[in-house]
């Protein structure tokens, strides 16, 4: 049993390291080491297996790792006939066409939301989003969305993570939810940083499961509270749409 707790802890730390990845193209040693919380000596081990069966890759020149072929290998047998990053990508273009404002689509993996796909704005001044990025769900109207329309189970859960911010009144917070389901989207409006506003609605597959969050963010200057309150129809009809081609 201990043998085997070893095993697993070895694979979750070698899984932590490659996912540094998703936030940084490349990454020496000591950066490493620093991200995940452990000794050099361990992560350079773990590094070194990694390297060998082609996950990561060390330039001599720069001794800085990069992600590997092998990644490429096994993204190459995704499926794609039903990734909703994929299937609503052209909806998504259409939506950014139409509003001129970063589109970016979400999901809920355990207590945080993640950017799954995203389209950059045309404009000059526009609000970048990357795709990979992990954010809370106490904060912004995709996160809200995500939580106002999750199963009970999933809502009670999250407001009673221990994590939760000791500043954020939960019993205020379940109350926008519910707002948030009665008119079925969701804005926020400087919440996560300056300068940056955002609206959301939930997108639902053709068994009414709730799949993603699809949301609209520019700068709050130019995507004020009654302009987003403006393009709300419009996101939900576009996420009506994006549901309708999910099974």
């Amino acid at each position: 049993m201990e043998e085997e707790k070893k095993t697993v802890r070895a694979v979750e730390r070698a899984l932590d390291v490659l996912l540094c990845f998703v936030s940084g193209h490349e990454w020496g040693l000591t950066e490493i080491a620093g991200l995940v919380g452990l000794h050099k000596s361990t992560v350079f081990r773990l590094l070194a297996t990694l390297e060998e069966k082609g996950f990561v890759i060390r330039d001599a020149a720069t001794e800085k790792y990069r992600l590997g072929l092998s990644v490429l290998e096994l993204s190459a047998n995704l499926s794609r006939s039903d990734d909703p990053s994929v299937v609503l990508l052209p909806e998504m273009e259409r939506l950014r066409d139409q509003l001129n404002e970063t589109i970016s689509l979400y999901v809920r993996d355990r207590g945080e939301r993640v950017r799954i796909q995203a389209v950059q704005s045309t404009q000059a001044i526009r609000r970048v989003a990357t795709v990979g990025a992990r954010l809370p769900l106490f904060v912004g109207a995709s996160s809200k969305v995500l939580l106002a329309f999750a199963d009970a189970g999933v809502r009670g859960t999250i407001l009673a993570d221990p994590a939760w911010p000791a500043q954020l009144d939960r019993e205020s917070f379940g109350k926008q939810l519910d707002d948030i389901m009665r008119v079925g989207y969701a804005t926020s409006y400087e919440e996560r940083e300056p300068g940056a506003a955002a609206v959301a609605a939930p997108i639902f597959n053709r068994s009414g499961k709730l799949v993603a969050a699809l949301a609209v963010s520019g700068p709050s200057n130019r995507l004020t509270p009654d302009l987003m309150h403006k393009y709300a129809p419009a996101i939900i009809e576009s996420a009506h749409r994006m549901g309708t081609m999910l099974g």
